[in-house]
């Protein structure tokens, strides 16, 4: 397995955080926080993912939804948070073992395979009142002015309320049964030459932009990932800094991609 990666800012400024195994690689996109957690998004997903990471490499087929519950636990500890009140994390794990290829969604990262696109949808699916408010406040012309940052706080106070619940969305915080509720995919390595992993800041200005041209992206390096990566944000900083044309929460989101070349 081969694996190329780039992230926007580095790891140390960014709450996004990429690990690799031998045979795995694990994509973490730590969720900002507009309101008091105790513990920063980017520790939370710093910490779950070398969690991650070390049970991987300690029991390479280990079956991923117990894996990701066991590393859920272990940070939860670690950190002294507690369900409902901290910090949380999306997840994907893309591995490679002698017969199958497996593909672990927990939240709305993007895994692009040569024949299908895979997310978790369901936070998005709840469409959220403050969400819809900021968005169109953004494209009529707003900003980022204070109202903006008062509906992004009301909207995590609306997520929270249906976060790891029935009816609501899965993401990984603080208790380890959500899971359980983590998309797994199985497919064959003839069927999955590769995969592209990317978190939301990042493809989400790569698809407005026409940049997601996925399937050339199996040969592409880390500088030219990085390339990619600086080009959606100069052109978020200078062609939309108001996000008119496309509606986001903040200018600038951490972007990381990775490409993963099985066999």
């Amino acid at each position: 397995m081969r694996v190329s990666a780039a992230q926007l800012p580095a790891a140390a400024d960014s709450d996004d955080r990429v690990f690799t195994t031998e045979n795995a690689v694990i994509m973490l996109d730590g969720a900002t926080a507009f309101l008091p957690v105790p513990v920063a998004a980017g520790t939370y997903a710093d910490r779950l993912g070398r969690h991650l990471r070390d049970a991987l490499n300690a029991a390479p087929d280990g079956d991923l939804r117990e894996v990701l519950a066991g590393a859920i636990e272990r940070t939860a500890h670690a950190l002294e948070i507690s369900p409902g009140a901290s910090p949380s994390s999306t997840v994907t794990i893309a591995r490679e073992l002698e017969h199958t290829v497996d593909i672990l969604v927990l939240g709305d990262n993007l895994v692009m395979l040569p024949d299908e696109t895979l997310t978790d949808d369901r936070m998005d699916r709840l469409d959220l009142a403050p969400r819809r408010k900021y968005r169109e406040r953004l494209a009529a012309g707003s900003g980022y002015d204070d109202e903006h940052l008062a509906l992004l706080g009301e909207l995590q106070i609306r997520q929270a309320e249906c976060r790891n619940q029935p009816g609501g969305y899965w993401i990984a915080e603080a208790d380890p049964a959500s899971a359980e509720h983590a998309l797994v995919t199985t497919r064959t390595p003839g069927s999955t030459p590769w995969a592209v992993l990317a978190t939301d800041g990042a493809y989400t200005t790569m698809d407005y932009l026409g940049l997601d041209d996925w399937p050339t992206m199996p040969t592409a390096d880390a500088n030219d990932l990085g390339a990619l990566l600086h080009h959606c944000e100069a052109w978020e900083a200078h062609a939309d800094p108001d996000a008119q044309e496309l509606p986001r929460a903040k200018r600038h989101d951490d972007k990381s991609l990775a490409v993963v070349a099985f066999g």
